[in-house]
């Protein structure tokens, strides 16, 4: 004889004795029917067992010592294995339910709207408490974290059908009519409520097309894609490998020339501001002298060079002047000199060998008024954090995977901006690649 009543939380994990009783000869021939026709849709029978303890309730109103035995025979699986699946998961039940589980969510949104309120009356009205049962085995009352309905809170749900903007009374109109036999009506779904017996054999995958008889999506769901479509927006569209497309480029060895020296990238030792910006002048200087010694540096440059040399810090000044000033995206370029154009190495510059690497020391031009020119040469500006770049200056750049975006781009919308670019020829000149050319780049 199955008792409802009060239940403990060792009757949830044992099973009473006859339940263990074996099953009619009929039910069970309907019972390895329908098990082989689960266990065909898996590649694996053991994969078959969520749906199979389904089908058990169906059949029992709960996970039975004998379903439990059941399952364990025709998956070749171990009683233990069978019944730390059963246990594990709150809608199977080891004693028995009612013909409908009432589960009130009381998480976070449900409880401000009233749902601490709402578990609060008919916990009161029924006289029982979570995952208990009335004594007329009609009603299994479940405080539940989450109905995964939030824009509807506070939502109750009856055998997972949803009842939505729910109060007190509400709530114990619907388990009066639940008990007394009375038809109720989901607020979305099924037009009519099954019982835990036919929703069990449901969620074992035999469905029984009741699905979309009622109201599916409601206003409150859908508000969003309202606004979309009256203000004309979608999606970005797909391409290949999106998610990578802003990563951080540390799977290969830093590279320089063409694909632009490690050096410039933030966070490095180079991106270190000093005062004066020693770094960025030690390096434009011994690229001077380098450029004096091949013969070919123009007048001021030299002296440009020769001023720096004349300056160039200590190895210790160095240091402390690390340690002062930590790293960050950019340098200011306040004492950044202009790179020469040609010759093997890009505007970004190649470090000379034994060099303090420093971030890009070109500016050149005027940045346009509200904003300071990058690191990364003429033709660059800093983010200022707006997400919104100079007047006609929409090419975006990252300086993490040193791509850069045009509007084209389907990431274009999705990338917060680093430095701006006044166009694709700066872009490109500051050692940045095209992000639709990176796929293609990649293969050659």
């Amino acid at each position: 004889m199955e008792h409802y009543g009060l239940q403990t939380a060792a009757g949830h994990l044992t099973v009473s004795a006859e339940s263990k009783e074996p099953y009619a000869a009929d039910v069970l021939e309907g019972l390895h029917a329908d098990a082989e026709l689960v266990i065909a849709r898996y590649p694996q029978k053991r994969s078959a067992l969520l749906p199979l303890l389904h089908l058990v309730q169906s059949v029992d109103g709960y996970v039975t010592g004998r379903g439990i035995d059941f399952c364990a025979e025709v998956l070749d699986l171990t009683r233990a294995e069978v019944s730390g699946v059963a246990t594990f998961y709150t809608q199977y039940k080891r004693h028995p339910n009612g013909e409908y589980t009432v589960g009130v969510c009381t998480n976070t949104l449900c409880a401000v709207m009233g749902g601490d309120e709402i578990w609060e009356s008919v916990s009161e009205h029924l006289g029982i408490g979570h995952d208990e049962t009335t004594a007329d085995g009609r009603i299994t009352l479940e405080r539940i974290e989450c109905n995964a309905a939030c824009d509807y809170a506070p939502v109750v749900m009856a055998n997972w059908e949803f009842f939505d903007n729910q109060t007190p009374e509400s709530t114990n109109q619907l388990v009066d009519d639940l008990r007394e036999g009375t038809p109720v009506k989901p607020t979305r779904g099924p037009n009519t409520l099954c019982t835990f017996k036919q929703m069990s054999r449901v969620l074992a995958g035999f469905h029984d097309g009741l699905a979309d008889e009622g109201v599916g999506a409601g206003p409150a769901s859908l508000i969003g894609l309202e606004v979309a479509h009256e203000n004309g927006w979608e999606a970005p569209s797909a391409t290949p490998a999106p998610a990578q497309a802003d990563a951080p480029a540390t799977d290969s060895a830093p590279k320089t020339g063409d694909e632009h020296s490690s050096a410039s990238k933030p966070g490095s030792a180079a991106a270190t501001e000093t005062t004066p910006t020693q770094a960025d002048d030690k390096a434009a200087g011994d690229k001077a002298a380098g450029d004096k010694a091949a013969g070919d540096k123009a007048a001021d440059e030299k002296a440009a060079g020769d001023k720096a040399a004349d300056e160039k810090p200590s190895d210790e000044k160095d240091e402390k002047a690390d340690e002062a000033q930590p790293a960050t995206l950019f340098d200011d370029g306040a004492s950044t000199a202009e790179a020469e154009p040609k010759g093997d190495a890009p505007l970004t510059g190649t470090p000379a060998s034994g060099a303090s690497q420093g971030a890009p020391t070109q500016t050149g031009g005027r940045a346009p008024e509200g904003f300071k020119t990058s690191s990364f040469g003429d033709g660059s500006v800093d983010a200022d954090g707006t997400g919104i770049g100079p007047d006609g200056w929409d090419i975006k750049g990252n300086a993490n995977s040193m791509l850069f975006h045009t509007p084209e781009s389907p990431w274009y919308a999705r990338t917060k901006a680093e430095v701006w670019f006044r166009d694709e020829d700066a872009a490109t000149a500051a050692g940045f690649t095209n992000a639709l050319d990176r796929n293609k780049k990649d293969e050659s």
